[in-house]
């Protein structure tokens, strides 16, 4: 009983102890907070996933785009990777024609390439976007209503 007693005095520090940790956890599931309309037109939120501490690390934020939500025209200062997780977004580079992404699509933008990224009209958009850490993003031309639903009617056929 005694050694017993003994064992458990010096493994309840051990268990107790284990559990502290240094680590910062974020969770993806999180909705985030609501963007400022900023930049985009309709309603958005945002969470920062991981931020970088310095140029070279790189950033994840989760943004969700409710239906009939869009990007204005920006660009990165590196490559922008976006994990379409959940709906369907409408996505563009200058110069190419719009293309329709949905849960499952990963698309990759090259550093410096003029862009935008909305959901569709009908649908909510769920994306994680990874960039690097310097100067994440340069808006660069708003994007119209009227740019906008033209995409939409092109797409749509």
């Amino acid at each position: 009983m005694k050694n017993t007693i003994l064992t458990l005095f010096a493994l309840t520090p051990i268990c107790i102890f284990s559990q502290v940790s240094d680590y910062t956890v974020t969770s993806y599931l999180e909705e985030g907070t609501k963007a400022p309309n900023t930049h985009y037109i309709g309603e958005a939120w945002l969470n920062s996933i991981l931020r970088a501490d310095d140029p070279s690390d790189y950033n994840i934020t989760k943004a969700t785009f409710k239906a009939n939500s869009t990007l204005d025209w920006h660009k990165h200062s590196s490559a922008q990777v976006l994990i379409y997780v959940a709906g369907e977004g409408y996505y563009q580079e200058r110069g190419k024609d719009p293309v329709i992404l949905k849960a499952g699509d990963v698309i990759k933008c090259e550093k410096d390439i003029e862009h935008w990224h909305s959901s569709t009209k009908e649908s909510d958009v769920t994306y994680l976007a990874l960039y690097g850490g310097e100067h994440p993003t340069t808006w660069t031309e708003v994007l119209t209503q009227e740019y906008y639903d033209k995409v939409a009617e092109k797409l749509k056929k």
